[in-house]
């Protein structure tokens, strides 16, 4: 993996003692180094490995929040260094509009991935770790916390430059807190939500089954494509890239590689050239699963109909073959039961 770090600025939020978010600033941009470019290399792998990332575009009435700047600083009118302050001191605004008591290091980055170019934002917080000396005493210090990174965001300057109409130059972090944070940086960033990885995601699985189930493929074959799609949309996702139409057709049909798209644009069915997708919507190609009134069950797809047989009439599951750990935990636990009985 090779990734090129341009420019990289770090400042801090702190709360005061009154518990007022307030910016501290660096005056300097961090020097490019080896070390540098091994820390954005992980910040790029942490958030291309976040699911559920939503996609955004730039709001013609918040240009003033980060659109003009990063046009003034892309028309050379202001450096990446005035960029990051001026966007450290919006993140302030904005999280304090929002209630949400953050602090952390913020750190704005521009780098170039294979031919693409990002400018990355994120705010993280720090986590102690123990070493042992020589001496064999205990030691302690603190590093950037990169595996709970929740509040981040990701400008692709290339796709922005070449063709923003797709509505996808900007992705950022859900988090956990759900809406509340998707609401958080879309006002930081002064965008709006533009494609939704989920919906595309329906699409592209309505598109899969329509197909599979106009052809001649068996039973095995059509599993064997469902999990064939599932892989190369993962894939993709886990490299930060969009699911490519051609590329997605010849998956599915390595021996006519237009069949598929061929069959979308008979059926008029709109499919763009490329996509971002959400892959946990697309995990009904290889598992079922389900959960409640304190049921959960969860087999992959090519078994229904083998070892897993559902009778919609009598909306009934039947299983064989169970698992040998669920087996033993059960006749564990009727046999106790049996013995108990008869001893009283």
């Amino acid at each position: 993996m090779s990734v090129d770090v341009l420019h990289l600025a770090i400042n801090f939020i702190e709360s005061t003692e009154s518990e007022q978010l307030q910016a501290q600033f660096r005056q300097e941009l961090v020097p490019v180094s080896q070390s540098v470019a091994h820390l954005i290399e992980q910040l790029h792998l942490a958030y291309n490995g976040k699911p559920a990332k939503g996609y955004a575009t730039f709001s013609d009435d918040l240009q003033d929040r980060m659109a003009l700047p990063l046009a003034q600083w892309q028309a050379h009118e202001r450096s990446f260094l005035q960029l990051a302050e001026q966007a450290t001191s919006q993140l302030v605004v904005q999280l304090v509009q929002h209630q949400i008591q953050e602090t952390g290091y913020f750190m704005l980055c521009h780098y170039r991935y294979l031919a693409t170019e990002y400018v990355l934002i994120t705010m993280l917080g720090s986590k102690d770790h123990f070493s042992v000396t020589p001496d064999l005493l205990l030691s302690t210090d603190q590093h950037l916390d990169i595996a709970r990174m929740q509040l981040a965001a990701r400008i692709d300057l290339t796709e922005y430059q070449t063709s923003p109409e797709q509505n996808k130059y900007i992705s950022f972090i859900r988090g956990r807190a759900g809406r509340k944070v998707a609401d958080f940086f879309l006002d930081f960033l002064g965008c709006a939500e533009g494609v939704v990885a989920k919906e595309q995601s329906k699409v592209v699985l309505a598109c899969v089954e329509e197909y599979l189930s106009a052809s001649d493929y068996d039973a095995s074959e059509k599993s064997a494509v469902r999990k064939q799609v599932y892989e190369y949309c993962e894939e993709q996702t886990k490299q930060g890239l969009d699911v490519h139409l051609q590329e997605l057709s010849a998956t599915i049909d390595s021996s006519d590689a237009r069949a598929f798209t061929d069959y979308c644009a008979e059926q008029n069915i709109e499919v763009p050239e490329q996509f971002p997708v959400d892959v946990k919507e697309l995990k009904t190609l290889v598992k079922f699963s389900g959960a409640g009134g304190g049921v959960s069950i969860s087999f992959e797809q090519k078994h229904l109909g083998e070892r897993v047989r559902y009778d919609m009439d009598k909306d009934l599951l039947i299983i064989q073959g169970v698992p040998p750990n669920l087996k033993d935990q059960l006749q564990r636990f009727l046999k106790g039961f049996s013995s108990f009985d008869h001893k009283g």
